[in-house]
C-alpha cells in the first residue's frame, strides 16, 4: 500500500517500487484504500477478462433466445415511446 502523502512526496517512484512486489497496489487516503495502481499489462489482462465475460453472457442470452430482433426505428420507439 502507498499513502497519498507518500505518493505526493515520492511520485511515480513509490508506485514503481510497490509494483515490483505485486501486480497491483492500493493507494490510501486517510487510511482507506481509495485507488489502485497496476501495470499496463495487468490492466490489459483485466480488460480482456471483462470483454470475454461480457461475450459469454451475451452468447448465453442469444442461445437461450433472450433477445429481440427489430429495426433501428422499432428499437428507438421501444426505448423512447411517444406519449
Amino acid at each position: 500500500m502507498i499513502t497519498a502523502n507518500e505518493l505526493k512526496t515520492r511520485g511515480v517512484k513509490a508506485i514503481e517500487e510497490q509494483l515490483k512486489e505485486s501486480d497491483r497496489t492500493g493507494i490510501t487516503v486517510r487510511g482507506k484504500v481509495k485507488y489502485v495502481a497496476m501495470t499496463v499489462e495487468q490492466y490489459d489482462r483485466l480488460r480482456e477478462a471483462e470483454i470475454s465475460l461480457a461475450y459469454h453472457e451475451v452468447m448465453k442470452e442469444y442461445k437461450g433466445g433472450d433477445y429481440i430482433a427489430e429495426t433501428a426505428e422499432e428499437h428507438i420507439d421501444r426505448l423512447w415511446p411517444e406519449e
